[in-house]
């Protein structure tokens, strides 16, 4: 079997229809049941910023009610748990928290966020950096840059210069998630130019309005840069393949830093790098019109009231029902693929596993015809060339994937924009359920600012139970929010946001909720806790506590920002936790484009991190008062 055909949607039709999984399972439900938590007393009311999709962030305020509730509406406290067994750890305790850093390290941070929050600073920090690269000169500027922002944040130039720092955070109990940063300086014009060539195939260049394609899942040159309005995010644009061939083996070189710098560390990824985004764009549509087309057929029979999971098609009304819409052909069999196999009903895991049995990548890209009852091409033809560029991304990521458990990393693939996300959460998924099966080595990212995070997450973890696999997620709140925003407005289509910033909040510890209930009772899941928010650490420890999760069984991760949030980085890692910290590196000169737009969209956390400078002058106090400000951290 060939790369490209492993990778894809392998058929599972005949044994997902095979199962009945009418319910949730009662033990999951009488766990949630008992466990849950308050939402109203145990939701963070301060702001969260997120690491992501390379560094993802939410500094943003909205106005409006939340969009969900708890997974089953239950609200009771639980007593369950003994204190003498409960998780616990001290953010305020400032001698724990910053030991693994000398006093300059201190000072150095309260320096860079305190101008940070400085606008006009912020604003015209790119003409401040290129004022100072003229006056003192490239390497003067880049030392100053490495004694300051670069230094701040950023972890060393190349993969050996980073392996010091990253030894010295593993020996107080943090590990690593590498990820090369470096992005391509290129004007708005350039970014432009590249995305919208390689957004629109042959096919719609030649049959202009004869496809079947939404506004929402094509290109649109006034937000063509994707760079615009996104929270810390490294971008790429795609320019040919060979491009694609330097941007894997960047992360080749990435994945065996880490492998060779710490022990079971992490490195970071995007599908954007690796292939030309035409096929996540074309990919993304057909999924969800064919779970569109699924939550339609599912408000016929009255079940449009229901979860996403635990809605389910009766095939016969179904068959009724379309050939009065004029549908022809053997729709039961189009849906069963073998009558005799057939218990009478299909839930949405069923449903996506209908395109599953496809031949050529390119005939992924089908979706369904109400009046023919039969699927069609989403474009009339694909060239061969097109059909090539498809597969190279597929044996890109399986390359990886195989480097990663050569060298005993495990790969975390970053969240990206909604109109290529569901894409991208499907190829990760493809490979979860191919590596995944003995340990977890993939995880998938979920923005939880989107309104359909919690379907997304549940589905994913009930198909990895029906199959087998470990579900491994990153929870994230976003990085693409104002982009988002501004692009469903301006072309309209549905706003896929989170109403307001309480809605996220909620909807993350939703999801949060349900994967911890799932590793409570399975040990088959997986979750990392990517937020600088405390009250949400504080939230995990409380309901790891609820459900009997301890943190030497290595499920539950949490993740901060480099040079962001040590007052809970190091105080968890010390405690015995799995906490890592998202590490970029590379070339001062080629990570500034990266950082210089982290400071711009970042400043409304830098604003609010007062806590944390109110910590680091803290222990500066105490040092000098205990005579030890030239305190050296030993390791």
């Amino acid at each position: 079997m060939s790369t490209s055909s492993r990778l894809m949607i392998t058929a599972k039709a005949g044994a997902a229809l095979a199962r009945t999984a009418a319910d949730l399972p009662l033990k999951r439900l009488y766990l949630s049941r008992r466990l849950r938590s308050s939402t109203s007393s145990t939701q963070p009311r301060s702001r969260d910023d997120v690491s992501g999709g390379g560094a993802e962030h939410d500094s943003a305020t909205f106005p409006g009610p939340p969009r969900r509730g708890g997974r089953d509406g239950s609200t009771a406290a639980s007593s369950s748990s003994s204190a003498a067994n409960e998780l616990s750890v001290d953010f305020d305790q400032t001698e724990r928290a910053y030991k693994s850093k000398d006093s300059l390290e201190l000072l150095r941070s309260l320096v860079v966020f305190k101008l940070c929050s400085y606008d006009f600073l912020v604003e015209k920090n790119t003409e401040i950096m290129n004022l100072g690269k003229m006056i003192l000169g490239q390497r003067a500027f880049e030392q100053l840059m490495k004694m300051t922002f670069y230094g701040q944040f950023v972890a060393g130039e190349d993969h050996v210069a980073i392996r010091p720092l990253i030894q010295k955070n593993q020996a107080f109990g943090v590990g690593s998630v590498l990820d090369y940063s470096v992005e391509e300086d290129i004007s708005q014009e350039e970014a432009e130019q590249k995305e919208m060539d390689s957004c629109v195939s042959a096919a719609e260049k030649e049959s202009i309005g004869e496809d079947h394609r939404e506004k929402k899942y094509k290109a649109h040159k006034q937000f063509s840069d994707r760079r615009g309005g996104v929270t810390g995010a490294r971008t790429y644009f795609y320019a040919d393949e060979a491009k694609c061939d330097q941007h894997m083996e960047t992360f080749i070189k990435c994945i065996k830093a880490s492998g060779g710098s710490s022990m079971d560390g992490f490195s970071a990824i995007k599908m954007t790098a690796l292939g030309r985004p035409q096929f996540l764009l074309q990919f993304s549509e057909v999924l969800v019109k064919w779970r569109q087309f699924f939550a339609f057929l599912a408000s016929q029979q009255g079940e449009d009231d229901s979860e996403a999971l635990e809605q389910r098609l009766e095939l016969k009304p179904l068959q009724e029902f379309l050939t009065k819409l004029g549908a022809k052909g053997d729709l039961y069999g189009w849906f069963t693929g073998k009558k005799e196999q057939c218990p009478g009903t299909i839930d949405v895991l069923d449903w996506n596993s209908l395109i599953d049995d496809r031949k050529k990548i390119s005939d992924l890209l089908v979706v369904p015809n109400v009046e023919l009852g039969e699927l069609e091409p989403l474009l009339k033809a694909f060239t061969f060339e097109e059909e090539k560029q498809m597969k190279r991304m597929l044996q890109r990521m399986d390359v990886l994937v195989k480097h990663a458990i050569e060298n005993g990393v495990r790969l975390m693939v970053d969240a990206e924009q909604t109109y290529f996300q569901p894409a991208i959460s499907r190829l990760t998924l493809e490979m979860q359920r191919l590596y995944n099966k003995e340990k977890p080595v993939i995880f998938n990212t979920y923005q939880c600012y989107l309104q359909e995070a919690y379907d997304n997450v549940t589905m994913d973890v009930e198909l990895s139970r029906r199959e087998g696999w470990h579900f491994a997620a990153k929870l994230v709140r976003g990085a693409y929010m104002y982009q988002e925003r501004e692009r469903a407005k301006d072309i309209g289509y549905e706003d896929p946001i989170n109403p307001d910033y309480e809605s996220t909040n909620i909807m993350y510890l939703r999801c949060l909720d349900y994967v911890l209930d799932e590793i409570a009772l399975t040990r088959n899941a997986n979750v990392m806790v990517a937020s600088h928010n405390e009250d949400t650490v504080k939230h995990t420890l409380k309901r790891m506590n609820e459900v009997g999760l301890f943190a030497r069984e290595n499920k539950v991760y949490f993740g901060q920002l480099l040079g962001m949030c040590d007052q809970i980085s190091f105080p968890l890692g010390q405690a015995g936790f799995p906490v890592y910290k998202y590490v970029p590196y590379g070339p001062v000169n080629e990570v500034m484009p990266y950082l210089s737009r982290r400071a711009q969209e970042n400043r409304g956390f830098m604003k609010g991190a007062l806590k944390e400078r109110e910590l680091l002058w803290k222990e500066l106090k105490r040092r000098l008062a205990s005579g030890e400000l030239l305190h050296r951290p030993v390791f």
